[in-house]
């Protein structure tokens, strides 16, 4: 499932409640039998984590969900959505290249935008952003295939 040294994401609800999402890589020791060790970013030591609740890092999953849907409703608001997509794929640890912004994008049929283009790991990418469908103040960001 995973090995030692896999780039991973872990999401989960903060102490506050709010939904969190972390980075790291998996290794070090635990002591129980149903969880991996993870050396999340930041910490000095590994943390127990179930299997069940990691993923490993993908394009496709870096997802940037941001409340305020007037985020969506406003070109200039619009177009830096793309740089907060990107720096939280930096922070994923993704190597992104050839990112080709979209101005302010275009909206589809579906309510969704497009923000721009990109390359990693020799494929192409559209960089969109939606409203939730159960939360319209929330949006996500993600990276989809072409």
């Amino acid at each position: 499932m995973f090995s030692h040294g896999d780039r991973v994401r872990w999401e989960t609800v903060g102490e506050d409640g709010l939904p969190l999402v972390r980075y790291g890589f998996v290794g070090g020791e635990v002591e129980t039998e149903d969880a991996i060790a993870v050396m999340l970013d930041g910490e000095l030591k590994a943390g127990a984590i179930h299997p069940g609740e990691l993923v490993a890092v993908s394009v496709t999953n870096v997802v940037l969900r941001l409340r305020g849907s007037d985020l969506l409703g406003d070109a200039d608001l619009r177009v830096g959505l793309v740089r907060l997509w990107l720096a939280e794929a930096e922070t994923a640890g993704l190597d992104v290249g050839d990112v080709q912004a979209f101005g302010d994008g275009w909206c589809d049929d579906r309510g969704r935008w497009t923000l721009a283009e990109l390359m990693t790991g020799g494929e192409r990418y559209l960089v969109r952003a939606a409203l939730d469908p159960f939360d319209r103040e929330v949006i996500h960001i993600h990276a989809a295939p072409t």
